[in-house]
C-alpha cells in the first residue's frame, strides 16, 4: 500500500539529517515540499533528484488531490521548510485525508526546533507544553499566557524577532518576572544563542538588541504553592463548616487547595472539634 512520510529535515545545520531520511528522499515518487527553494539546497547537497510539488499554507487545500493522486501511484514524502512537517507547519489536513484513504502515514523523525531548545534549555523536560506561535494580537497573546500561568509546566513557544520584546514584556505583566527563560536563537545555525536568565532580564537584554533570525522562547512553570500551616486550615475549614457544609464535604474542598491529603484535613477537622461528629472519609 502506498506510504505518507512525515520526514523531519534540518532546521538549520544541513548536516542534521538521517539516514534513513535521505534513503526515503531519494525512493519516494514525489516530495511534497513547503518551500521548494529550499528544499532544493539539501536535496542537491546529497545528489536527489526525486520530483517535487510545493505544499505549503496557502495551497495546502488546492494541493490535496494533486498529492492524494501521487499516493494512488506510489510514496509520497512530506517535508517542512524545517524540522518536522505537520508541527506548526502544514500537514495536518494531508495526514487526515491520506488516513481517510486508507494510506500508510509513516514519521521519519528528525530535527525538531521545540524539542531542542526544550533539552537545551537548562529548564525541567518531564512535563512541558507545546504551544506553537503566540497570537500576534496583544490582548489575545496576553489571554493565551494567562490561560497557561497557573501551570506547573515548562512552556515552549515560537516568537518572530520583530515581536520578541512585545511578548517578553506580555510574558513579565502576565506571568511575573522572575520566571526563569531560555532565549533560544537560530538554533543549530551559524550564530546559534541560548540566552538563559529570567523574563525581567531578558526584557532588557532584548531591548537594548536588535533581535534577528529564528526564536524559540522555553519559560518555567509556575512554582506550587506551599502546603498550607494547620491554622490556615482549620480557618478553611470552619468557613465551610459554618456554611452548612458536611465535614467530609469541607475537607475535601479544602484538601484541593492546601497541599495536604484529604485524610489528612479531615483528621484535623475532627481533633479542632474533639472528635465528635465523625464521618467515614476515605484517604486523599
Amino acid at each position: 500500500m502506498p506510504t505518507l512520510y512525515l520526514v523531519g529535515t534540518p532546521i538549520g545545520n544541513l548536516e542534521d539529517i538521517t539516514l534513513r531520511a535521505l534513503r526515503v528522499l531519494g525512493e519516494v515518487t514525489l516530495i511534497a515540499a513547503e518551500d521548494t527553494r529550499h528544499a532544493r539546497i539539501l536535496l542537491d547537497r546529497y545528489d536527489i533528484a526525486t520530483p517535487m510539488t510545493s505544499y505549503f499554507e496557502g495551497n495546502k487545500m488546492q494541493k490535496l488531490g494533486t498529492v492524494l493522486a501521487a499516493l494512488e501511484a506510489g510514496d509520497v514524502a512530506l517535508i517542512s521548510e524545517a524540522g518536522m512537517p505537520g508541527l506548526s507547519d502544514p500537514g495536518y489536513e494531508l495526514v487526515q485525508a491520506a488516513l481517510a484513504h486508507d494510506h500508510r502515514v509513516v514519521p521519519v523523525p528528525g530535527p525538531s526546533a521545540p524539542i531542542a531548545a526544550l533539552v537545551v534549555s537548562g529548564l525541567p523536560t518531564d512535563r512541558f507544553l507545546y504551544l506553537g506561535f503566540l497570537p500576534r494580537q496583544p490582548a489575545r497573546r496576553r489571554k493565551t499566557l494567562a490561560a497557561v500561568a497557573q501551570l506547573p509546566w515548562t512552556l515552549v513557544f515560537f516568537e518572530a524577532p520583530h515581536r520578541l520584546t512585545h511578548t517578553l514584556s506580555d510574558l513579565e505583566a502576565v506571568l511575573g518576572g522572575e520566571r526563569p527563560l531560555a532565549v533560544c536563537r537560530e538554533l543549530t545555525k551559524q550564530f546559534e544563542e541560548v540566552w538563559r536568565g529570567t523574563v525581567t532580564q531578558a526584557r532588557a537584554y532584548f531591548a537594548a538588541a536588535t533581535p534577528r533570525g529564528e526564536f524559540t522562547l522555553v519559560v518555567g512553570g509556575a512554582e506550587p504553592e506551599a502546603a498550607w500551616d494547620e491554622e490556615r486550615v482549620q480557618k478553611a475549614l470552619r468557613e465551610r463548616l459554618d456554611r452548612g457544609m458536611s465535614r467530609s464535604q469541607a475537607a475535601r474542598e479544602v484538601a484541593a487547595l492546601c497541599g495536604w491529603s484529604r485524610r489528612a484535613v479531615y483528621e484535623t477537622s475532627l481533633q479542632a472539634a474533639g472528635g465528635q461528629g465523625k464521618e467515614n472519609v476515605q484517604s486523599g
